[in-house]
C-alpha cells in the first residue's frame, strides 16, 4: 500500500529542483515505489573534495533532498509541509568517479515528525552512506514555497 499522498510523479519532483543546489549538483529523482523514493547524483568535480573523493557533505545534501522530498510526498502540501530537524550520515566507503544512488525509506510516520533512512551506494552497489533525517511536520502557512 502506497504512502504517498501526493502522486508520485517523478517529473514534477525533478521539477522542484529547478534552481536550487540540487540542480547544481545535477541530484535526479529516478524511481519511486510504493515507499520508497530513489535518486542519483554524480561523482565528479563538483562533487569531490580536495583528495578526489565524494565529499560528505554532498552525500549529505544528496540524502536531505531525498529524505525531504518523500516527506513532502505523504503530506498535503496545502495544510502541512515538512522541514528538517536533523540529519546524520556514516560515510562507510570512498567513491572517486560515476554516480551514486540513494533510496529513501520511511521509519517513522507521525503527526508531528517523521524519521527516514537514506542508504547511498555506489555503481556496484555497496554501500557509500547511510543517513538518517528528522522532519518536523509543520502547518503549510509557517513556511512557503519561494
Amino acid at each position: 500500500m502506497s504512502i504517498w499522498k501526493q502522486p508520485p510523479d517523478l517529473q514534477r519532483l525533478n521539477a522542484w529542483s529547478a534552481d536550487t543546489m540540487m540542480a547544481t549538483l545535477d541530484i535526479r529523482f529516478t524511481a519511486i515505489g510504493d515507499d520508497w523514493l530513489q535518486g542519483t547524483m554524480p561523482v565528479d568535480h563538483r562533487t569531490h573534495q580536495p583528495y578526489g573523493l565524494l565529499h560528505g557533505g554532498a552525500s549529505v545534501v544528496l540524502a536531505e533532498t531525498l529524505g525531504s522530498s518523500a516527506a513532502m510526498l505523504t503530506l498535503d502540501p496545502e495544510k502541512e509541509l515538512a522541514v528538517g530537524l536533523e540529519i546524520n550520515a556514516n560515510h562507510v566507503r570512498g567513491v572517486r568517479s560515476g554516480e551514486v544512488t540513494g533510496t529513501a525509506r520511511m521509519l517513522h510516520l507521525g503527526r508531528s515528525t517523521q524519521v527516514w533512512e537514506i542508504r547511498i551506494e555506489n555503481d556496484q552497489g555497496a554501500l557509500v552512506c547511510v543517513s538518517r533525517i528528522t522532519m518536523a511536520v509543520v502547518p503549510a502557512r509557517v513556511v512557503g514555497p519561494r
